[in-house]
């Protein structure tokens, strides 16, 4: 039978007992054991260096495949001799790099290799870059169970269906709960967040215990009215905390990060002066968010309809999860059209420009349900993800071309962060008092600021890891830390159904492409002697402009012509033929245009 700790009383839970308790299956909820006892004694020296004797005993090692100087593609993995537990698998977006990929995530080379340790995943939210690589990542993991807390295990649930994705049981781990896995004892706790259900974890372990806050904010006037559990996270500082891995985000960004009730507020001061419909562009994991629009828009008396395949599908789950509750009727989006002169309000996708969600195809007025007309007002409660930007501003420069009112974070605060700023970050660290501090989810001079805010809370400047992707850091019985050899690690591309397949080669041929265009050079030879027969054929896209350039197209045939000739009486090898023709063709018009297209050889043989 389930069991659920009182969560929020503050105590100390009883000891832990030595051993695993006998009869009880792993991975199941038991009963609250105590957090290992702070090392006593005379503290050893911190912080120390691979080439420094390991202390005795076997290491807990914290190894981050993704999350570390990055924001996206979270995968931490915690390691006790021959148990691996994750926290979290999340994905990364593309930037104007990546050409053609769709999402990119974790290289797993490490687990793979170890895959029989593995035992558990542990999710902390359920947005994108923290749950968008389980479809591609837990094939290779079959049976190990994700635990989740309730809205996150529905938006998993539907999101693993659609992959088809049969083998990994989801369990249920919420606030107050706890799980025993191997030797690891697991207490989450909430925290605020932008998404409701967010939650951090106390990993209890031989050595001790380490606090992975996921990401948070203190929010003390939440959108669904669930603080975060300041006193699970007083009594771990007072039991002692061995160390605190915690969210980097805004570490640079004084202060205190607004609450949610700043959003609502705006969107109702909005919505009541609007002339005509109301058009909200967010995230579609963002239920806290969802939930302001449809309050705002109830007090208003407006029908709400909801566009946009996974804002469909997210607000669905949510309301059959008791997550979402409307103020006011809910019409379909085929109803739209219909009721363009009623002030409805539309819920959208499309906050970051993605050129196929909702806003971006009103914006651009292909939208099959929606046509911003003379009057409508556009909110985009969403900041820009870096890379965005651009895609962002030209979304909502269509927008006011089509007439439309755009209220955006830059002029009026209807987006603000899920993460904690500075205060809420020193908040942290003087609850939980941890003797060594590993700063995490976030580009590195973000690491570096929450670094120096650990020292200034006193943290030993040597105890702070400021570490990145496959670094491992091995904490020991005796209170010691150190960083060891990195591990594989890395980043796979996703390209439509392909995991992998896409290397570095491939995305530097697609930038050569974008960039200069490709030529393609035809050269027929004869198949016994390998000489030419007649002359090459070239054929260019997105690199010559047309008739101008018919000089230079002649100069490169005959430049063509002249490397794939040979005195010889052997025939060459094809392969040979076509290293020729791409090396001098490659070079002749790198010299004449100061431009390197991809050169492509074709070679004949009759």
């Amino acid at each position: 039978m389930r069991q659920r700790g009182s969560g929020t009383s503050g105590q100390r839970p009883p000891a832990r007992p030595q051993g695993r308790p006998q009869g009880r299956p792993q991975g199941q909820p038991q009963a609250r054991p105590a957090a290992p006892a702070r090392p006593t004694g005379q503290r050893p020296a911190q912080g120390q260096r691979p080439d420094r004797a390991a202390p005795s005993g076997p290491p807990l090692r914290l190894i981050p495949l993704g999350g570390m100087g990055e924001i996206g593609k979270n995968l931490y993995l915690y390691e006790y001799q021959e148990t691996i537990i994750l926290v979290d698998c999340g994905l990364a977006f593309p930037d104007e790099t990546t050409l053609g990929v769709d999402i990119i995530i974790p290289d797993i080379t490490y687990l793979r290799e170890r895959k029989s340790a593995v035992k558990a995943v542990l999710i902390t939210h359920g947005h994108e870059d923290h749950v968008g690589a389980l479809p591609h990542i837990l094939p290779e993991l079959p049976g190990v169970p994700v635990y989740a807390s309730t809205l996150a295990r529905g938006l998993l649930a539907n999101k693993l269906k659609e992959y088809k994705v049969t083998a990994n049981p989801l369990r249920p781990l919420d606030p107050g709960d706890q799980i025993e896995i191997g030797p690891f004892v697991i207490e989450p706790f909430r925290v605020g967040h932008s998404i409701p259900d967010a939650m951090g974890y106390a990993i209890h372990t031989p050595v001790g215990t380490v606090v992975h806050t996921g990401d948070f904010k203190f929010d003390q006037t939440p959108a669904d009215g669930k603080a975060a559990d300041f006193a699970i996270l007083a009594r771990l500082g007072a039991q002692g905390v061995l160390a605190l891995v915690s969210d980097s985000t805004r570490a640079e960004a004084p202060g205190y990060t607004p609450s949610e009730q700043v959003v609502g507020q705006a969107f109702k001061s909005i919505i009541s002066d609007a002339p005509g419909r109301v058009i909200v562009a967010t995230f579609a994991s963002n239920i806290a968010r969802i939930q302001q629009v449809l309050d705002a828009a109830g007090e208003f008396r407006r029908k709400v309809a909801v566009v946009g395949r996974s804002m469909e599908q997210n607000v669905k789950i949510a309301r059959d999860l008791g997550y979402l509750t409307f103020p006011t009727p809910l019409i379909a989006k085929e109803e739209i059209g219909r009721r363009s002169k009623e002030p409805l309000v539309i819920a959208t996708t499309g906050a970051q420009g993605e050129p196929m969600a909702g806003l971006a195809k009103m914006a651009n007025g292909e939208h099959r349900n929606v046509e911003i007309q003379n009057g409508d007002t556009v909110i985009v409660s969403a900041s820009p993800i870096p890379g965005n930007e651009e895609a962002v501003g030209r979304t909502i420069d269509n927008l006011f071309k089509s007439g439309a009112n755009v209220i955006y974070h830059s002029i009026a605060q209807v987006h603000v962060s899920g993460h904690a700023s500075q205060e809420e970050l020193k908040m942290m660290l003087a609850l939980t008092k941890p003797r060594h501090f590993v700063p995490m989810h976030g580009e590195m001079r973000m690491q570096v600021a929450h670094g120096r805010l650990a020292t200034q809370m006193g943290v030993s400047a040597s105890n702070v890891f400021i570490i990145d992707n496959g670094t491992p850091i091995e904490f020991y019985a005796d209170g010691s830390a150190r960083r060891t050899t990195p591990v594989a690690h890395g980043a796979v591309f996703v390209d439509g159904s392909s995991v992998g397949e896409i290397s570095e080669i491939v995305l530097r041929d697609r930038r050569t492409l974008a960039d200069d265009g490709i030529v393609v050079i035809f050269a027929t030879v004869d198949a016994q002697s390998g000489k030419p027969v007649g002359r090459p054929v070239l054929v260019t896209r997105g690199f010559l402009n047309g008739d101008e350039d018919n000089k230079l197209v002649e100069a490169t045939i005959s430049i063509a012509l002249k490397a794939i000739q040979h005195k010889s009486d052997r025939s060459a090898e094809t392969g040979l033929i076509k290293a020729q023709l791409s090396e001098a063709v490659s070079r002749f018009l790198s010299r004449e245009t100061r431009r390197r297209p991809l050169v492509v050889p074709v070679v004949v043989e009759v």
